[in-house]
């Protein structure tokens, strides 16, 4: 019998299988030692799968790209902890801590001493995923720079790393020579080139802190040198509240809630209602920055004006946009409930479309308009799920609301184009095992004729973290006979919610219109274009108002 052999994808797609098993046991476990026997799965599976995000992970040079990317996704002085604790929203914000937030992420988290991070979880199993992963790439890394800077199993260190280490615990200040002195150091140690130690040094800085990179080097070799030479591995635990509340809905339920109190007490509840998932800038931009800023926009045709408002020294004319929605017909809801999604509601009657470029038809009632910030993951179906619901009432009773369309809008990457291009799907498929959502798009390519970009239309895989992709897996998704166009971390979790609360569960209309458009953020099989190359900057100015539009348009 002929010997069968596992293609590149099929070993790949096993990897985030394991990986994926492996996280979810040692959450129901409780707690590990990422470095020792219970973390050795995980780190042999990431090795294996070796992420497009995560570059030169197998090799014995330090990946700086996706240090950066999961650096910027971790709170601040997470590298300086050996105890990391993942909580649920457990009363850390009535306290003295100081709530740590990502970057680019939201989440909050607290340093309650030296040696611990918490890390709040309100947002699903997928932010566990999402964490777990930077973590473990983080320690692999850490690991690679202790190698090379000890020289025996007694802690003796080279002469550079003595030298980083003098500097960044006596917080020296640092002039252009002394720089360029430990760039060279930390060129020997990193395996990289005395002229990427100059670019990360300036990628790295913060207004606060401009030496991070330096500080980060060096927490990460340090507490990876005490495991190896004085045993003190770095721990990892999930709080006993959160393994409890963790897949109950209970912060999407409250979120939901909320907004559709919100909606009976402005009387609004009667009314047909449009549901977008979005950025909390595009629509109110689309709706209102034209007649906010009459003078900005007669100098600022279309895009342009919207690239103005990108700008980040133009905070003040953002400014004037947000109070002119406020007095026409938008209510902001910043999130309390812990989902850590801010929604916008939006009366249209009370818009002067003759200021906009909209052109309602004339109908005796103009609609309202639901705007939530992204979802992460599989937050996505909590929120819609709970959002598609009817309110209960106090006499036992159920509040229904009439809602016509849902509109996704959403980043992706594309395995077809390149950054800024728009995919168009026609189904969503899970990762892993292949479960399917095909659906009626109302959103058509040929609604994009002519905007300048790249358009594509097919089937977008729904996929469990975008850190765990790499190019055999990506490459099967393309050429194989599911015809892959993109992926992302939502669409087929929003889809399940909506399907169940149309076709199933009789919450919404059947009839109820979906639109999905995504702008592509990366091209993960690009060399250079992948999510750790950086962002998209003004070039998202197009593609994101293109879509909003076109949403607005067929709400409209």
């Amino acid at each position: 019998m002929a010997e069968i052999k596992q293609s590149k994808s099929q070993e790949s797609s096993n990897a985030i299988e394991r990986i994926y098993i492996t996280m979810r046991h040692l959450f129901n476990r409780g707690f590990y030692k990422p470095m020792g026997v219970s973390g050795k799965t995980l780190r042999e599976a990431l090795l294996t799968l070796q992420p497009e995000i995560y570059g030169s992970i197998a090799e014995e040079k330090t990946e700086l790209d996706g240090l950066l990317y999961s650096i910027d996704r971790l709170p601040e002085g997470i590298t300086e902890c050996r105890f990391i604790n993942f909580t649920a929203e457990e009363g850390f914000t009535n306290s003295h801590f100081k709530s740590i937030i990502p970057t680019k992420r939201r989440r909050n988290c607290y340093r309650i001493d030296k040696d611990q991070m918490n890390i709040e979880i309100t947002r699903g199993r997928s932010d566990v995923y999402d964490v777990l992963t930077h973590l473990t790439f983080l320690y692999i890394e850490a690991q690679k720079i202790a190698k090379k800077v000890l020289l025996n199993d007694e802690g003796k260190v080279t002469r550079e790393w003595s030298h980083l280490e003098n500097t960044v615990l006596n917080n020296k200040k640092l002039g252009h020579q002394t720089k360029e002195v430990l760039f060279s150091y930390l060129s020997n140690i990193l395996g990289r080139p005395f002229s990427e130690m100059q670019l990360a040094y300036k990628q790295f800085a913060t207004k606060n802190i401009p030496n991070r990179f330096f500080e980060i080097i060096y927490w990460m070799g340090k507490l990876a040198i005490n495991e190896i030479v004085l045993d003190q591995k770095h721990e990892i635990t999930f709080s006993s509240i959160l393994r409890e509340r963790i897949g109950h809905h209970i912060y999407g339920d409250r979120w939901a809630t909320n907004i559709k109190e919100k909606l009976v007490e402005a009387n609004l509840h009667q009314r047909k209602i449009h549901i977008i998932s979005a950025n909390m800038h595009s629509v109110m931009n689309s709706l209102y920055a034209a007649y906010s800023l009459p003078k900005e926009s007669k100098s600022h045709q279309g895009l342009a004006l919207y690239e103005l408002m990108s700008n980040e020294k133009s905070d003040n004319l953002r400014k004037i946009v947000k109070n002119t929605a406020s007095k026409n017909g938008l209510i902001y809801l910043r999130d309390h409930s812990g989902t850590n999604i801010n929604v916008q509601i939006i009366d249209t009657e009370k818009i002067d479309f003759d200021k906009t470029i909209y052109n309602p038809k004339e109908s005796k009632e103009k609609p309202v308009i639901i705007v939530m910030d992204y979802a992460f993951g599989e937050q996505a179906y909590e929120t819609m799920d709970e959002l598609l619901k009817p309110l209960d009432t106090e006499d036992g009773g159920k509040i229904f609301f009439n809602i016509l369309s849902v509109s996704i809008m959403g980043k992706a990457g594309i395995l077809q184009g390149g950054k800024g291009d728009i995919m168009i799907p026609n189904a969503h498929v899970f990762e892993g095992n292949a479960d399917n959502y095909p659906f009626k798009n109302d959103l058509k390519k040929d609604d994009f004729k002519g905007v300048g970009l790249g358009v594509f239309k097919g089937t977008m895989v729904t996929v469990l973290g975008t850190s765990l992709q790499n190019r055999d897996l990506l490459e099967f998704f393309k050429y194989s006979t599911w015809k892959v166009i993109g992926l992302e971390m939502e669409g087929a979790h929003y889809q399940k919610a909506i399907q169940a609360a149309s076709q199933i569960r009789g919450n919404i209309n059947k009839n109820v219109k979906v639109r999905y458009a995504y702008y592509a953020s990366d091209n993960p099989l690009e060399t250079g274009s992948t999510l750790a190359s950086g962002g998209l900057g003004t070039s998202g100015v197009k593609p994101t108002y293109t879509i909003t539009e076109k949403i607005l348009c067929k709400i409209l």
